[in-house]
Order: structure tokens, then C-alpha cells, then sequence
């Protein structure tokens, strides 16, 4: 259901978030402030704050690009894979030799490949410094997850097959090219004493050498996301298909940080977003909700008041460092109670690490009963097992 909040700037907000916490709201309004933006700023039911714009935003810009509009993981989005294996026929020690069968092919949070990775990417990346200085890294990420809210899991769908879905994107060659291109857009935005609500909004005209040199850069880093999770995927195929030898049928890679010039009330524009996913009508998306909890493969409406944008998850509704020390060991692991994990993992200062717990996150039924203006549900998916990063 949309809200519209009128006369905070130059243009209105639309909102499908119906709790929308205050500090996501003030960046909401700083965004409408810009005088770039068209049309209005848009608000998915998993809204929260990010840096300069809230991660579930969404915003169509006339000639420029924003780089923290896209967000510093470029790239970052979901795969999954629909296999051929009858869900009631899984056995849960098949689930627990799956999980550790993954974690055997997939390095997990800082761990990197022992060597380099193929992908024809590699042969042809854009000649920026940034990406030089990358570049050779990079090839051992390849086919890494990464950590922080990265995961694969094993998914039970309600259509009585059983999923695999992972969570990832461009590893640390995107968080670069993020960071790097925001100090360019911060130092031309003060050059130019441009009219900016806020120094984390700071842009790059795409007809600047800057901002085209961002875009070539920004693009780099989707290809690569879109090669990483298919790596990885294909791995935990192969380890699905030796536990289980099971087909494997329809595939969805999707991206949920990042922006495309695409056409919207007529008009070109340069459409950011950032921790939102693409529902134009048709089109297959994915719509993880927190571990332990549903996801949903679900079909855009193409609903031109959202820019054909959906939700990208169930959105936080609260921090890690909040998570952590609010809630307990003993109830993380209730709610988890059917879904085989590893233990949980313990933070830089030695303390568990809660962060990613189902209570961390908002309720994914009520984020979806939000945004059925935007999407359809096509497929419900329980997880059975999840690796972590």
C-alpha cells in the first residue's frame, strides 16, 4: 500500500514502508530536496537507514549519477535455482551433508581463493586505476561469499520442489569502486558548491569524464556480481547433485544495488536502486526474507509509481551492535530450531555475533502483504540449511 508524503521538498515521497524508522525518513527528505531527482523518491516495505540514501529507496536522476544511491556492495543481489528434487523426500542428514559439503567449495567471509578463477571479465575490465589496483584480488574472490547478511541455503518451496538461493555481490573490487568514486563525486560537488542536501548525496554528471569513467566502472562491478554468484552457484550444484543427483530446472540472478538509464513518464532517467529490486510485469524476482524465516520467488506488476521496483529482502529492523545485545543465545536458537545452521559466529571483540537473527529483521509476510501493488507471490520457500559467511 502506498503513502504519499507531500511537501518535504521538490518533489514528493511515496512510501510503501509502513513503520519507516526516523533517520531513513530524514534521508528520504534530504533525497527529495535534490534538484535532480524526477518525479518523487520511493520508499520499499523493507526500508531502513543507509549511508546518504536508505538501503530500500529508490529515485530516477536527470544526467547525473550518485554513487552512495547505489550503494558501496555494487552488484549485490540474489540467485536462486529451482531444482528437481521433491521436497517431502529430503531427509535433514541430507540437508546437514549439503551444508557442510558447501562449505567445503565456497570460502566464507574473509577467506579468499587458494588460486585465480577464470571468467572472460578478466580479459576485458575498463583501464581506471581503481580497477587496476583490484584486479588481481578480485580473481581470487571470485566465487566467494563474503559475510556480514551473505548466505546460500536450502529452501523446501511451497510449489513441492526443493531451492537453492544465495545472497552476494561484488566483493571488495565494488566496496572500492564505491568508495573511490563517492571521494570524486565529494570533492567535484564542493568544487562546484553544488546544491546538495547532504555530503553523502554528492553526484557525478554522466557526461563528466568522472561519471562516465563511474558507470564503466559501476558496470564492471554488476558483471562481476552477476559472475560471482553464478560461480558459486554451480559449485553448490555440483554438491547438491552428488548428495541428492537431482536436475536442476529454472534459474533467477538479479541484482539489488545499482543503476540503469531506463525509461520511465517518458523521460530517460537514471534509475538508482539501492537495496531494491527490478518488478517491471513479468519479470521473475527474489525476495529473501532473514534466515530461519520464508523467502519468495515472486513476478513484477510493473507498477510505475515504484520506478517497477519491489522490496529486496525483509529490511533490518535493527542493527547488529542493537541485535547483539538485546537478544540471547538461547531464543536465537528457538527460532532457528528447524533450519540446520552453523553456531554463531563471534564478532572482532570476541562477543557473539546476533546480528543476523530472525529477530534482527521485519516480519517478510508483512513486507510482502505491502508491496502486492508491486509484486505477485509465485513461490514460497521454507529454508532447510544456510551457511553464513
Amino acid at each position: 500500500m502506498i503513502e504519499e508524503l507531500l511537501g518535504l521538498g521538490m518533489v514528493p515521497i511515496k512510501s510503501w514502508c509502513r513503520d519507516i524508522e526516523n533517520e531513513a525518513l530524514e534521508q528520504a527528505i534530504n533525497l527529495s530536496k535534490l534538484p535532480f531527482v524526477e518525479k518523487h523518491v520511493a520508499l520499499m516495505p523493507d526500508c531502513h537507514s543507509g549511508y546518504g540514501m536508505p538501503i530500500g529507496g529508490v529515485i530516477a536522476c536527470k544526467n547525473v549519477i550518485v554513487p552512495n544511491a547505489v550503494g558501496v556492495d555494487i552488484g549485490c543481489g540474489m540467485m536462486a535455482v529451482k531444482t528437481t528434487q521433491k521436497a517431502n523426500e529430503i531427509e535433514k542428514e541430507q540437508v546437514e551433508q549439503i551444508v557442510e559439503g558447501i562449505k567445503k567449495v565456497v570460502p566464507v567471509g574473509f577467506k579468499h581463493q587458494n588460486e585465480n578463477q577464470f571468467w572472460k571479465g578478466f580479459d576485458d575490465y575498463p583501464d581506471l586505476p581503481v580497477i587496476d589496483k583490484e584486479i588481481d584480488s578480485a580473481r581470487k574472490q571470485l566465487g566467494t561469499l563474503g559475510g556480514g547478511n551473505h548466505f546460500i541455503e536450502i529452501q523446501k518451496g511451497d510449489d513441492g520442489f526443493i531451492w537453492l538461493m544465495l545472497h552476494s555481490g561484488s566483493r571488495n573490487i565494488g566496496l572500492k569502486i564505491a568508495k573511490e568514486y563517492h571521494s570524486i563525486a565529494l570533492e567535484q560537488c564542493e568544487k562546484w558548491y553544488s546544491n546538495i542536501t547532504s555530503k553523502d548525496l554528492s553526484f557525478l554528471p554522466v557526461d563528466s569524464k568522472e561519471g562516465a569513467n563511474y558507470i564503466a566502472a559501476m558496470n564492471f562491478a554488476l558483471s562481476f556480481a552477476l559472475a560471482n554468484r553464478s560461480l558459486m552457484m554451480s559449485r553448490v550444484k555440483d554438491v547438491v547433485y552428488h548428495f541428492l543427483n537431482c536436475g536442476f530446472e529454472q534459474e533467477i540472478n538479479i541484482h539489488h544495488n545499482y543503476a540503469s538509464l531506463e525509461n520511465h513518464y517518458g523521460r530517460n532517467l537514471w534509475i538508482h536502486r539501492k537495496g531494491a529490486t527490478s518488478a517491471k510485469k513479468g519479470e521473475l524476482g527474489i525476495i529473501p526474507g532473514s534466515m530461519g524465516t520464508p523467502s519468495y520467488i515472486v513476478k513484477g506488476l510493473g507498477n510505475r509509481e515504484s520506478f517497477q521496483s519491489c522490496s529486496h529482502g525483509a529490511g533490518r529492523k535493527m542493527s547488529r551492535t542493537k541485535a547483539s545485545e538485546i537478544l540471547s543465545v538461547e531464543e536465537c536458537n528457538e527460532a532457528m530450531k528447524n533450519v540446520v545452521f552453523s553456531p554463531w559466529s563471534k564478532n572482532r571483540k570476541g562477543n557473539i555475533d546476533l546480528g543476523e537473527a530472525p529477530q534482527a529483521y521485519k516480519d517478510i509476510e508483512s513486507v510482502i502483504e505491502a508491496e502486492l501493488d508491486l509484486i505477485e507471490p509465485v513461490v514460497k520457500l521454507l529454508p532447510l540449511g544456510v551457511v553464513k559467511g
